[in-house]
């Protein structure tokens, strides 16, 4: 049987010659961090690498994400489908494994990382997730969902402020279920870190509330040891410290900058096999050293024995076993086409004019006893967010619940999300205002980029917000979040139109939904069930000309009441015009030609009407039709005043339409 340090130098091997092979990459995190994961992945990591996706597993984190060679080294040696041809082709085109980790790529691999500090917060909503559904399911004698999750990360991960927020939360809401290894090694791409960061890590963890623990990096024994107290403490997460060498084991490269981000050239691989006592070639691993990784028969066993005892609980609470079943699978409740037609149908009868975040948290209200798995919460804006209701229980520190306060904090709260979403049994949404999407675009571009389904309620979406001024308004923001490719943004015009963008976003699986709110009140609009379906497609037509239409207006949210007025005064000037409500662009350009043709008509003349930057509107209205936009920061006035001063009136529609003519 191979020593351990020679199952961890497999790890070493296969690091430095991928990253050779393919002249990129980073040797130094993988060869540093092998000890670590060696004894991680051997002794105490639940998985089983021929089921990569069953319920109770353990999750792992890689959140310093370009240590890449690291997982894929792991996931090869334990038993995963990854080939090893797949290794020798890091980095290239259409390999699984590529430059970071990415979700849904290659089996084993929970969630994409590499912009760092994001891993460690995923991490953070993967252990939330566990703790929450623990209480959902488990019953007395029955543990179905008891498992940890590791993370490893580096000094990046650390000096990322994402990492801050999330990390105090952690504390706060009493994870023991998460364990984090500091991969303590004292370099960064620019050189050793010590002109820039000088942080007093062990303290700062142990005020967030956490468990801390240092140890060489490189002793298996105190590695070992350390994880054995990590588990028995489940009131805190915890902090492994280790303290390692980057590029460990080559002779003129280890504990420099030199290994972090660059292969360590021909002669110096060479050296490092002398070093280790690696004698095989590139891309060959000894049959005992693949003996000593296998966790096929482990895994199969550990699985086997969580289904007998799921088998049990399914005796005992079969309602409950089933429920969990479906939320696991993400599938939707048996009821929610009944529901959610029914929302949608009754919110079109009631003709109530509200502003759509109060017509939102109607929503949240009529869809929360059909979807338990609901998470709802908000970055300190409950109150003007509206993302709560009756039914919801608040988490209060340790206490769960099923609405999180997550405090001032839009990036680690869309961090987070993305973590409880991939672990699997909830459907998080968060709110703040749309101002502050900007704090949180990284995380949104993550689960665009991971496909998959979170929501963001984004409030207060124009200079329609008023007093707070053009700190508040976002001017920008609403065409920023639609260029994210695979983000759905919804900026419905009423209640109706709200409901519908709602149950779009529930429905939608493969990917996340942003819901661009008003703060100001929006006139109810009655549709038909014909118009109803069109919101689904992106727009439709929500008033047609009478006779031929000469124009075409096209608006959104708070908009499309004044492009139904200025539709009026154009008419008794005799222009005959189309007004299409476009609640979501980018589901509208999903459309086939045909039913987008059958909205924008071709060669007839368009104008755009939305208040905010008006370029975007430039690929429906052409360099010949008009934008009726806002391209300058806000002013601080009551709503209705600054969007009179900046032109969206009747009379300026109708004077850009004239101008178009």
């Amino acid at each position: 049987m191979a020593s351990r340090r020679h199952l961890a130098n497999a790890i070493r091997a296969l690091s430095m010659d991928a990253v050779q092979k393919a002249k990129s990459g980073h040797p130094g995190a993988p060869m540093g961090m092998a000890d670590i994961a060696e004894v991680l992945w051997n002794d105490h990591l639940k998985h089983n690498p021929t089921s990569p996706t069953w319920a109770d597993r353990d999750r792992f984190v890689l959140s310093n994400g370009h240590g890449s060679m690291l997982i894929y080294s792991l996931l090869h040696l334990s038993g995963y489908d990854l080939a090893m041809d797949q290794l020798a082709s890091f980095r290239q085109l259409h390999s699984q494994c590529a430059g970071h980790p990415e979700y849904g790529y290659a089996p084993g691999i929970e969630t994409t990382t590499g912009p760092l500090g994001q891993g460690i917060s995923n991490g953070v909503g993967f252990a939330m997730a566990e703790k929450l559904l623990a209480e959902q399911f488990n019953r007395p004698g029955h543990k179905i969902v008891d498992h940890n999750t590791y993370v490893f990360m580096g000094d990046g991960c650390l000096m990322e402020g994402v990492s801050h927020e999330a990390c105090a939360l952690a504390g706060t809401w009493g994870l023991g279920g998460l364990i984090a290894f500091w991969d303590d090694n004292n370099i960064s791409i620019d050189g050793h870190i010590d002109g820039w960061y000088t942080d007093d890590t062990v303290r700062r963890f142990e005020s967030y509330g956490w468990h801390v623990i240092s140890v060489d990096g490189h002793d298996s024994e105190a590695i070992n040891a350390a994880i054995e107290l990590a588990k028995k403490e489940t009131e805190r997460p915890s902090l492994i410290c280790c303290k390692t060498i980057i590029g460990y084991g080559s002779p003129n490269k280890s504990g420099s900058h030199d290994c972090h981000g660059a292969a360590l050239g021909d002669e110096e691989v060479a050296l490092v096999r002398k070093e280790l006592g690696w004698d095989s070639e590139p891309f060959v691993i000894p049959d005992d050293v693949y003996a000593g990784w296998d966790a096929k028969a482990k895994g199969a066993e550990v699985e086997s024995e969580w289904n007998t005892r799921f088998d049990a609980y399914a005796a005992e609470y079969p309602e409950l076993a089933v429920e969990f079943k479906r939320r696991m699978a993400n599938e939707l409740p048996t009821n929610w086409k009944e529901a959610s037609n029914t929302l949608i149908t009754e919110t079109n009868a009631n003709a109530a004019s509200l502003a759509s975040r109060q017509a939102s948290q109607k929503c949240i209200t009529a869809l929360a006893p059909t979807l338990p798995e609901f998470l709802g919460g908000s970055a300190d804006l409950t109150g003007s967010n509206l993302t709560s209701c009756a039914d919801f229980k608040h988490v209060s520190g340790k206490e769960m619940g099923n609405y999180i306060s997550y405090g001032v904090r839009e990036f680690g709260m869309f961090a987070i999300m993305n973590g409880m979403t991939l672990h699997g049994g909830l459907l998080p949404f968060g709110g703040t205002f749309h101002m502050f999407s900007d704090y949180a675009k990284s995380a949104f571009r993550m689960a665009a980029l991971m496909k998959i389904r979170t929501i963001a309620v984004l409030t207060h979406d124009s200079i329609g917000q008023g007093e707070d001024g053009p700190t508040h308004q976002p001017i920008e923001n609403t065409s920023a979040m639609r260029f994210i490719p695979n983000m759905d943004v919804w900026r419905p015009a009423d209640s109706t139109e709200t409901a519908v963008s709602w149950v779009m976003a529930v429905e939608r699986l493969d990917g996340p939904t942003s819901l661009v709110l008003s703060r100001q009140g929006l006139p109810f609009i009655e549709r038909t069930d014909a118009q109803i379906a069109g919101i689904r497609k992106g727009a439709y037509v929500i008033s047609e000309a009478q006779g031929k239409a000469a124009i075409i207006l096209i608006a959104t949210g708070s908009e499309v009441s004044l492009a139904l007025k200025s539709q009026v005064a154009l008419a008794e000037k005799g222009i005959q015009t189309r007004v299409v409500s476009m609640p979501s662009t980018n589901v509208f350009d999903r459309q086939d030609q045909a039913y987008k043709d059958s909205i924008l008509t071709p060669g007839v003349k368009r104008v755009a009407v939305e208040a905010g930057v008006s370029d975007f509107w430039r690929k429906y209205v052409g360099l010949e039709g008009g934008v009726v936009g806002i391209d300058t920061f806000g002013e601080s006035a009551p709503g209705g005043v600054v969007m009179e001063h900046f032109g969206f009136t009747v009379e300026n529609v109708v004077a850009n339409v004239e101008a178009v003519l």
